[in-house]
């Protein structure tokens, strides 16, 4: 567990060093076999210790004698109910990523890494208000065979097996983002096709150091 609050904690505090959350926005989880540790609630990350996280159990309820979790712990728990694949989360307000969502615009096949959030695209999930379970289901209908996607007027998610794994992705996520912004600048942007993201995903169930 001590292992766990170390990787979460570094990974939120590489998010913000990274730009991707500036102040005090944005958090990181990951699943326990008692639920999930979360980062808490208004506090600088650079400023916490590993035992500032909370765990939230897998009721939902939080132990007495921890700090108040992030106001996004109902979606985070929502996740992982619905995803037993994925084991962390990163939530953050990054800037390219966030201005598209809060144009009302998703990341079509404009480049093949868009492949790199699971699917032909990175979806735009529907606003709800932050906090609720509205937001907690828009979240789950979106990310049904997503790793990523953006959060309409509010920023971007992205889940994986590590904390430093959903941070890669969310930082794919911002760089795929300001790309698709620069492409928008010069016109209307070719796609590619759904065939040529068959392709492309089917290649990257193998990419990389696999085992």
């Amino acid at each position: 567990m001590t292992e766990l609050r170390d990787q979460i904690l570094t990974a939120a505090q590489n998010m913000s060093a990274d730009g991707l959350s500036p102040g005090k926005s944005g958090n990181v989880s990951a699943r326990t076999s008692e639920g999930f540790i979360i980062t808490p609630t208004g506090l600088v990350y650079d400023q916490l210790e590993p035992s500032d996280l909370v765990l939230v159990l897998n009721d939902g309820s939080i132990p007495e004698g921890q700090l108040k979790p992030s106001s996004e712990a109902p979606f985070h728990l929502s996740l992982y109910r619905s995803r037993p694949d994925i084991n962390a989360i990163v939530h953050c307000h990054s800037n390219k990523a966030t201005a598209l969502a809060c144009a009302g615009h998703s990341i079509p096949a404009f480049h093949y890494m868009v492949a790199v959030a699971g699917g032909k695209d990175i979806p735009l999930a529907p606003y709800a208000t932050f906090g609720t379970e509205a937001l907690a289901s828009s979240l789950v209908a979106t990310l049904t065979d997503r790793n990523a996607c953006l959060m309409a007027h509010h920023g971007q998610i992205a889940l994986g097996k590590t904390p430093s794994i959903a941070l890669d992705l969310a930082m794919e996520i911002e760089n795929l983002a300001a790309q698709y912004i620069d492409v928008l600048q010069l016109g209307n942007p070719t796609v590619l096709s759904g065939e040529e993201m068959d392709r492309v995903l089917e290649k990257f169930s193998a990419y990389g150091q696999q085992g």
